[in-house]
């Protein structure tokens, strides 16, 4: 699998596909990949007739209290395990390549709609940081297809209505969130876990599902049902920043007694490592 750091040398690799006609998938990442990223090149595959992923941890979508410098970086591990994994390809740009003015004096891509919503409230300028960086590859790859987890939701709702808002013509797939056994979502940051908060992790998904059933039984409000989530939390151990149920399609508020195209969110530290899972409460 070649692995290229220029976008030109990536658009020569990918020249005689577009003249055959062949779609072609991106699979957008920060690297450390695991089996969650694997699945969202396997469904890319689907999609598509060559598959490129991107590993770039982009500085602009870290506030000043996350975790950049920290972040794990593992290229070689990164690019076989794709390869392992039936990747056709692999951009890894320097960040100069992603941003030739420099990162703090690029132009920025807003997205409107989600200012002070969730991940915005607790993280401002973050989406604005990943709107930035999605343009910029959509721009550099012209993939048909683009594939995202559907664990980021809130950057899922973002992408896709960048994507239509600044008329791409790429088609948005979503992926269902990468599950350990024990139910806790698959995500880089898991790492930072030990063996016993790894196994307490699991606990944001049986909220999550707790949340879930106490919608569909109808019998208290949705304030109440969040507010005894995040009750539960901090029983056990966790600083939650959020438990919400909002709608599905724009992370609105819901009506009162609304029970169907719902969507619960939660985002919580436990010790130094912050988490965030979702469960969409129609399945």
């Amino acid at each position: 699998m070649p692995v290229f750091a220029s976008a030109r040398d990536l658009g020569a690799f990918l020249a005689p596909t577009r003249t055959h006609g062949r779609r072609v998938a991106l699979v957008p990442t920060m690297g450390n990949l695991h089996a969650g990223h694997f699945s969202l090149v396997a469904l890319a595959r689907k999609h598509a007739d060559i598959v490129v992923a991107s590993v770039f941890v982009n500085p602009t979508q870290f506030g000043p209290k996350d975790d950049f410098a920290r972040y794990p970086r593992t290229p070689e591990a990164d690019a076989a395990g794709l390869a392992a994994h039936g990747c056709d390809a692999l951009f890894m740009p320097a960040v100069d390549e992603m941003y030739p003015f420099g990162a703090a004096d690029g132009v920025r891509v807003h997205v409107p709609g989600f200012d002070g919503v969730l991940e915005d409230r607790v993280r401002p300028g973050h989406f604005d940081g990943v709107a930035t960086v999605v343009s910029k590859l959509f721009n550099l790859v012209r993939p048909d297809v683009a594939v995202f987890g559907r664990k980021d939701y809130q950057q899922l709702l973002v992408i896709r209505r960048l994507a239509v808002d600044l008329a791409y013509p790429i088609e948005i797939v979503d992926a269902p969130t990468a599950r350990e056994p024990s139910g806790l979502a698959m995500s880089s940051r898991n790492q930072y876990l030990d063996a016993g908060q790894r196994e307490g992790a699991a606990f944001i998904h049986d909220t999550l599902r707790r949340m879930q059933a106490e919608v569909h039984k109808g019998a208290v409000s949705h304030a109440a049902i969040e507010a005894e989530a995040e009750a539960r939390l901090r029983d056990k151990g966790f600083e939650p920043d959020y438990a919400a149920i909002r709608r599905a399609d724009d992370l609105g508020l819901p009506a009162a007694g609304q029970s169907r195209a719902l969507i619960a969110l939660i985002a919580a530290r436990l010790g130094s490592t912050r988490l965030i899972d979702n469960l969409l409460l129609d399945e």
